[in-house]
This record gives structure tokens, C-alpha cells and sequence, in this order.
């Protein structure tokens, strides 16, 4: 009897774990994705409702110099913005009719009304011809053996050989790295312009010039990156057809670093690898020392004695959001899953607050406070999952086990007010080499996913420092071949992001 007793307790944590996982799948599958409770309030806009929403938003809308404007104090202001050039369209009565429908004499304007309109040109294609002239001496010519020939300059060619303008490589950039729309897109809409322009002469165009004019600011800005203190890293997993020793439907990884907030002048890099193995960051990160944001993965914490991992609460959070997903709503409320979430919210309010301290010495302050006021929270927290009597194999099992695992580096943002309480900023910078992936799906080749990360690389630190990717990567293509990268430093610090002033500026 005892034996089909332990049996039966075997059986019935097995179903309770398979129950638990077809519940998340379905969740994962059908649910929402996001992470929000009914602890957080607020509501998202769900994928049938935004129209209905946002439409009843524009109803608030108050009508100013006859285009819609938003209350005061609101955000997502629309606006025309005052630098846009204005043209000017006169509506007139036609000569004839300038007179008046009563008497006959004629007519004079006593007033008008305007109203403004944001108006679309599309991009416009054309052919830049660069026609060099040569010059000679006459008069050396009927008086000497010697005939000098001074030719005009003329800017050096962005790819040698090819009818590829700074502005064409860059718009192609800009539309698969920006807007996400892969290359055989592209390749349609240059087709219903007129043009025929192939993928594999777009995909030459952008690993040809990045590997001849990016490369040299990538390498700069990872020299700077690592020279911080603080910095954020994750991955995220890209497929590479034709990668030599592995099948094309294997997994390759997109690793990513990135600046944390103390940074005046913020560095997102990606770096490409063939796998998930830990010599990559050790690789990558061997010139650094200090703190490194990062989630559970332990190929962050075989780094070298110089670099202190520090742990993120929101993975924390997640795993006890899927627990409670798992459980009926109806018993979700007084659930050990939600109680977690309620506890870590009280991390995040004091981290709310600690944003409000005085900029010039927010750093020391944070610091202050985290050990008077988080020290005894996180206490508690550890303290209570370790009173949690849950099955190890079940979901609330394995979400309230992690954290004591992960102890060690969950509490390392205690230590340096330069800290994070989470590993969120790295994960927003990799977002949008996610969204992209959704779109082009894969990497052809090595060099084609080496190029992409230099590209990922360089746009999104545009993006970080406010800069336009399109005008910057023009500006780069442009000039840079005419600048002696490889002997002149300061040519490659003129082509650093913040360092660029927009021509719109």
C-alpha cells in the first residue's frame, strides 16, 4: 500500500505538471503576452479595440489654427512641425467673376480662411552623373615638350565600380535595418519604380560598405563601450543558411552590449557568434571590468574575477507570471504567485522614487537609500520563498527556487547606485533586431550576419543618441571614402553618432 500510495503522489505531480504546461501553451499561444496584473492597473489596448480607443482619444482633440491639437499636459502630441518647408495655394474667384452679383461693380477681398494640410512626396530616384574635368595648358603646348594636366577633384566613389550613391545604400539600410523589410521587398518596390535593382546587388551594397566604412566605427565604439563601468548584455538566437559544420535550420546567436544609464553618450553593439558558448562574451568583454546586467544564463557567469554579473528582477517576476497564469482566475488573487508579484512591486515603487532624487548626487543617494529602505524587502522576499512549500517540478515550484539560486546576483544593484534593478534596457535594444528577424527571417550567409550586426550596431546607437540613421549613414558613406581611416584617429572619432550634427539642424 505505501508503495502505490508514493506511486500515486508520483502520478499525480506528473499530471499536475503536464496540466500546468498545456495551460501555458495555451496561454502562450492564444492569451496575451503581456506581463500586467491586476496589481499593475491600467489596461492595454488589445488588438480589436485600438481603433475604438484611440478614435474616442481624438474625440477629446481640441481644433487649433484649424488642425487638431491635444489638451495641454497630454502625450503623443500631433503637430506640423514649424520647420517643414509651406507651400502656399491661392483659392481666387476667376477674373470674371470678380464682380459683385448685385450691382456688377467689382470685387475686393475683405478676408480670408486657411486651413493647413501635412502633405507626402515621395522619395524620387535619379541619376547623380559625375563628369570630372581635365585641364591643360595651351601655351605649353606650343612651347614646350611638357604639357601638365590638372584634373578637378572629385569625391572618391563610395564602392568602386558600382553605381551605388551614399544615399542609396543608406535608404536600403535605413528600410531593412529601420523599417524592417526585407531585401526581396525592397526588390519589388525598386521594380514598381521603374528601376530593376536585385537583392544580391543590394546585399553586396551593404556588406561591401560596411565592411569598408562602418567596421572602422564599430571597432572605435567598442573600445568606448568597454571602458565604462556598467553595461547591459543579452542574446537572442538567428538563423544562418549556409554557416560551415552546422544545418541550416540550426540555431546562431545575435549577442548584444550596450551602455547603462550613466553613460552621456550611449553604445549598443551586437556581436554575431555561431553559438551560445560562454568563450563569446568571455571573448568580447576581456577588456572590461566592472558590472555587467545580465539574466540567468550561466554563460554570463563564467566571466573573469574583474566583472560582477548582476541579476534581473523582471526574470524573477516573469516566472511567477507564468505560475499564475496556470491558476484559475477565479483563485488568483489570494494565489502565492500574485502575492510574489505584490512584493517585487514594492522593489520597483521604491526604484519609482528613487528616480526623484537629485540628479547631482542621484547616484550616492540611490545607494543610501536602496540599503535603508530595498535591503529589507529583498530580505523578506528570500525569506518567504524559502517558507513556500511547493512541488519543486511545478511551476510556482521552480518560479519560487529561482530566485534563492540566483540570490547571489539578484542582489548585486544594492552595491553601486550606478546599478539597475533589472536587465530591461538591454532587452528593449534587442527588440528591434527581434522585430526585423520577424520580417527577413534569416541570414544568408556569415558575412551577411557579421554585416547586419555592425549595421543593428550602429543604427540603434544613432537611435539612442537621437541622431537620424538615414542622414548619418549618408553622411558616413559619403565621406568616409575620402578620409584616411586606418592613420587618422580623428577621422573615425568625427564618425562617431553624437559627433554628427543633422543637416536638418
Amino acid at each position: 500500500m505505501a508503495e502505490k500510495d508514493q506511486k500515486i503522489a508520483e502520478l499525480e505531480q506528473q499530471n499536475q505538471w503536464l496540466l500546468e504546461q498545456l495551460k501555458l501553451a495555451r496561454h502562450q499561444r492564444f492569451g496575451a503576452s503581456s506581463e500586467k496584473t491586476q496589481l499593475d492597473g491600467g489596461e492595454q489596448l488589445g488588438l480589436f479595440n485600438e481603433a475604438e480607443q484611440l478614435a474616442g482619444e481624438q474625440a477629446e482633440m481640441k481644433q487649433v489654427k484649424a488642425y487638431a491639437r491635444r489638451p495641454a499636459g497630454q502625450i503623443g502630441l500631433d503637430r506640423l512641425p514649424e520647420d517643414l518647408p509651406v507651400e502656399v495655394v491661392e483659392h481666387c474667384l476667376p477674373p470674371g467673376e470678380q464682380s459683385c452679383p448685385d450691382c456688377g461693380n467689382p470685387l475686393h477681398i475683405m478676408g480670408r480662411e486657411e486651413r493647413e494640410e501635412l502633405k507626402f512626396v515621395p522619395a524620387k530616384a535619379v541619376i547623380l552623373r559625375h563628369v570630372r574635368h581635365a585641364y591643360a595648358c595651351r601655351c605649353c603646348e606650343k612651347t614646350s615638350d611638357r604639357v601638365p594636366i590638372v584634373k578637378a577633384p572629385m569625391p572618391a566613389p563610395v564602392i568602386k565600380g558600382s553605381f551605388a550613391s551614399p544615399e542609396a545604400i543608406a535608404h536600403i539600410a535605413y528600410e531593412k535595418f529601420v523599417m524592417g523589410a526585407p531585401l526581396y521587398r525592397q526588390e519589388e518596390d525598386w521594380k514598381r519604380k521603374g528601376i530593376p535593382l536585385s537583392r544580391q546587388t543590394m546585399a553586396n551594397w551593404l556588406i561591401r560598405a560596411t565592411n569598408d566604412w562602418l567596421v572602422p566605427v564599430y571597432g572605435r565604439l567598442k573600445t568606448l563601450l568597454l571602458a565604462h563601468r556598467v553595461l547591459h548584455a543579452d542574446e537572442t538566437v538567428v538563423q544562418v543558411l549556409h554557416e560551415p559544420g552546422k544545418k541550416p535550420q540550426s540555431n546562431s546567436y545575435m549577442w548584444l552590449y550596450r551602455t547603462s544609464g550613466d553613460a552621456k553618450n550611449a553604445i549598443t553593439l551586437y556581436e554575431y557568434q555561431p553559438s551560445r558558448h560562454a568563450r563569446h562574451p568571455q571573448k568580447f568583454l576581456r577588456d572590461f571590468a566592472g558590472y555587467l546586467h545580465a539574466d540567468g544564463y550561466e554563460g554570463y557567469h563564467d566571466l573573469p574575477p574583474g566583472i560582477s554579473v548582476v541579476g534581473c528582477w523582471v526574470h524573477v517576476r516573469r516566472k511567477f507570471d507564468e505560475a499564475l497564469k496556470v491558476i484559475p482566475k477565479s483563485a488568483q488573487a489570494n494565489s502565492p504567485p500574485m502575492e510574489a508579484i505584490r512584493r517585487i512591486g514594492e522593489f520597483y515603487k521604491l526604484e519609482e522614487e528613487f528616480q526623484k532624487l537629485s540628479p547631482e548626487d542621484n547616484f550616492k543617494a540611490r545607494f543610501e537609500a536602496r540599503q535603508l529602505h530595498s535591503k529589507p524587502l529583498l530580505d523578506a522576499f528570500f525569506d518567504w520563498c524559502k517558507a513556500q512549500n511547493a512541488l519543486p517540478k511545478s511551476r510556482f515550484g521552480r518560479a519560487v527556487n529561482y530566485p534563492g539560486n540566483q540570490r547571489g546576483w539578484l542582489e548585486k544593484f544594492l552595491l553601486d547606485g550606478r546599478l539597475e534593478i533589472d536587465n530591461n534596457r538591454a532587452e528593449r535594444s534587442v527588440r528591434p533586431f527581434v522585430i526585423g528577424r520577424k520580417n527577413w527571417l534569416f541570414c544568408n550567409t556569415q558575412g551577411g550576419a557579421r554585416a547586419s550586426a555592425v549595421l543593428y550596431s550602429i543604427i540603434e546607437t544613432c537611435k539612442e543618441n537621437a541622431v537620424n540613421p538615414f542622414d548619418y549613414l549618408t553622411f558616413v558613406f559619403r565621406n568616409a571614402p575620402n578620409w584616411d581611416l586606418a592613420n587618422d584617429p580623428g577621422a573615425v572619432e568625427r564618425l562617431l553618432p553624437w559627433n554628427f550634427i543633422s543637416p536638418a539642424a
